[in-house]
């Protein structure tokens, strides 16, 4: 059985949508401005109230190649060219010995009818465009002015699966001559950084298995400041490689960078490796900080949020903290332990030792379904 929901109280860090492998000794950027990472990359910072997410927008190459759809929890304040070197120096942050740069060339709510476009700016060679509307208008929205999304059941899933929770989208494409004559070839790629108001950072990470063939394996970094450690909840394929304050020295350098200065003083880092295959990607990252806990319906697992009588009801129970899994499996233990030392003086027998593992099984089916 697959594990699919892990908690933990730790630092939290995320989402992707960026360039692919390719790297290079030489420098973090680009001679044309360009970004280019190890793997998708993405990072979020929230503090009081408002996330700072910043991913890369890659070009393909392609004439009116699209080049992303990010799914949003509200409306941006502010959509712009992030750091020029952010996504970079995080990289470098968690793998030192890595180097980088240059690469030589080689429903909750009702379905609108239309889509409404809310913002739109360019930035650099990049078309953005925040929309608003249900899964099929955004979908035909896309489309009929030249973002072209895949084909197929696979892409109104996805479109449905967000709309259901949140009607605003981001949409990003490249101006394909503009990139050429900027110098970008395949795989050059602009860093974009969307502001906007939330009670917690939520990740989308569904949306990378958009048109991503099933067996086909998706690798990320993820990457957050959050002003405590926070509480995760997420499924199968992340693994946490760093929980720890963020060093002065890496506040201040991603603070130096262009449109980087509302960077914190103080914050707590977190890394996020993501690997698995893209038919595991079922899932978000909901992220609780504050008095806020992680969020069933952010993490895309209930198409509404339960209640802990609903958790109880359905063996879920909440959503669990490091130190609770540590409380039980020390609880159970010790239980163990004085289980067997009165079975011993009763009678002497070999016990075998168990390991306590936590895990919920997603269904397809909302547990709103199941209530009924």
């Amino acid at each position: 059985m697959r594990r699919l929901i892990q908690t933990a109280v730790l630092a939290a860090a995320l989402l992707v949508i960026s360039a692919p492998a390719a790297w290079a000794c030489g420098f973090l950027v680009s001679a044309n401005g360009a970004v280019r990472l190890q793997d998708t990359a993405t990072f979020v910072t929230w503090e009081n109230g408002i996330e700072h997410y910043i991913t890369n927008f890659t070009f393909s190459g392609e004439v009116e190649s699209f080049g992303s759809l990010i799914p949003l929890p509200s409306v941006p304040t502010d959509v712009r060219r992030a750091g020029d070197w952010t996504l970079q120096r995080l990289e470098r942050e968690v793998n030192p010995d890595r180097r980088l740069g240059l690469v030589e060339e080689g429903a909750v709510f009702a379905a609108a009818d239309t889509a409404t476009v809310l913002f739109r700016t360019q930035i650099d060679s990049l078309d953005v465009v925040v929309l608003e509307g249900g899964a099929s208008a955004v979908f035909n929205w896309v489309n009929d002015n030249g973002f072209n999304l895949p084909p197929g059941d696979g892409t109104q899933h996805m479109l449905e699966f967000y709309a259901s929770r949140s009607p605003y989208f981001l949409a990003a494409r490249f101006d394909a001559d503009l990139a050429a004559a900027d110098g970008f070839v395949s795989g050059d790629g602009i860093p974009v950084q969307i502001t906007m108001p939330t009670p917690r950072p939520w990740v989308p990470l569904h949306i990378l298995h958009g048109a991503t063939p099933d067996r086909e394996v998706i690798t990320a970094d993820i990457y957050l400041l959050t002003p405590e450690r926070p509480e995760l909840l997420y499924g199968e394929g992340i693994t946490i490689e760093r929980s720890e304050w963020a060093s002065d020295l890496l506040l201040d350098d991603l603070r130096s960078d262009a449109n980087m200065e509302w960077v914190p003083e103080q914050a707590w880092f977190t890394y996020l490796d993501l690997e698995t295959e893209a038919s595991n990607l079922t899932y978000d990252l909901s992220v609780g900080v504050d008095e806020s806990g992680p969020s069933f319906l952010d993490a895309g697992l209930t198409r509404f949020e339960p209640t802990p009588e609903d958790l109880e009801r359905f063996g879920l129970g909440p959503a669990w903290s490091t130190w609770d899994y540590v409380a039980l499996v020390a609880a159970v233990v010790a239980a163990g332990v004085l289980g067997g030392i009165v079975a011993t003086r009763r009678r002497p027998r070999d016990r075998s030792s168990e390991t306590l593992t936590a895990w919920a099984e997603p269904s397809n089916a909302p547990l709103e379904d199941a209530l009924h």
